[in-house]
């Protein structure tokens, strides 16, 4: 896993709750890194699992609650420092249906050694998009928390809807624009 991943991850636990729980979830956890991090180092996901879990047994949160909020976050991160990956798109569907043949063509592009989950999409249904995620991580709930984070960066009104599929290796998202 690519470390601007948990760089933004310890940002974001900073934020949201404070540096010194930063430093006791990395303190806490058993990580062969040291939670010493690089944006541009590789890291194993596993060590995002430690950190995740410690924080849950801090803040009492929910792991899936605090993962798909950690997507959220992740994405404003995101266009922050990729702005061209969302420039030419006026919706979320827009971009949301690039995201395996755009955005993770040009992910490669900058970090060749990532390893990306892939997307299958169907759009059979006028205002539906299914997105179907699989990895080989179990992180289906920071793929949510990302489209959640697409969804309000655009501001529309989008109904989310998750079929689990793989013990949080893959997932089917129903995505349905609200009239």
């Amino acid at each position: 896993m690519k470390g601007m991943v948990f760089t933004s991850f310890l940002e974001m636990v900073e934020n949201k709750f404070s540096l010194d729980v930063a430093d006791q979830i990395i303190e806490a956890s058993n990580l062969p890194s040291g939670g010493s991090y690089t944006s541009v180092g590789t890291y194993p996901h596993n060590e995002m699992i430690q950190l995740v879990v410690q924080l849950a047994e801090r803040t009492g949160i929910p792991v899936a609650d605090l993962v798909r909020t950690f997507g959220e976050y992740l994405f404003t991160q995101l266009i922050a420092m990729y702005p061209q990956f969302i420039q030419e798109h006026q919706t979320a569907f827009s971009i949301l249906r690039k995201v395996d043949n755009y955005i993770h063509v040009e992910v490669l592009k900058l970090y060749p050694d990532a390893e990306l989950p892939t997307f299958e999409y169907e759009t059979s249904e006028p205002g539906t998009l299914i997105m179907i995620y699989r990895s080989s991580r179990p992180f289906a709930d920071l793929a949510e928390g990302l489209i959640l984070g697409c969804i309000e960066h655009y501001g529309e009104n989008i109904e989310v809807k998750r079929e689990p599929m793989d013990e949080g290796t893959a997932a089917r998202f129903v995505l349905t624009e609200r009239k």
